[in-house]
């Protein structure tokens, strides 16, 4: 069961990185105002929430107790994530306000994981 909690947390991290190495390759775009909502920040959107399920429910089969304050915490962070980049992935500009909260509430989740005990 380590193994394949360990797979998804790997497959976790790589979701994150996909999502804000999207976005730290956009901020000189963002500066300027033509920043837009690449596909790999869609798609690490979605695998960090296939992922983070996936490891839930790994962990409660574990019999490991959880935060679900955390855990809700952390998930409505990432649907808004996914509302913003979803919603606007097929516009050529997006404005500076909702592409900066994508990239702050990323990291807000990176930081909730790491530090929220």
């Amino acid at each position: 069961m380590d193994i394949l909690i360990n797979v998804f947390v790997g497959l976790h991290i790589i979701g994150i990185a996909s999502l804000l190495g999207g976005f730290f390759t956009q901020m000189k775009a963002m500066g300027t105002g033509t920043a837009r909502f690449g596909p790999a920040m869609l798609h690490g959107a979605l695998t960090m929430l296939i992922t983070g399920v996936a490891l839930v429910g790994l962990d409660q089969a574990d019999g490991q107790s959880l935060n679900n304050v955390k855990l809700g915490v952390k998930l409505a962070l990432l649907v808004v994530i996914l509302g913003l980049v979803y919603v606007k992935r097929d516009e050529e500009r997006v404005d500076k306000a909702a592409f900066g909260s994508v990239g702050l509430l990323a990291i807000a989740n990176v930081f909730i994981a790491v530090l929220w005990t």
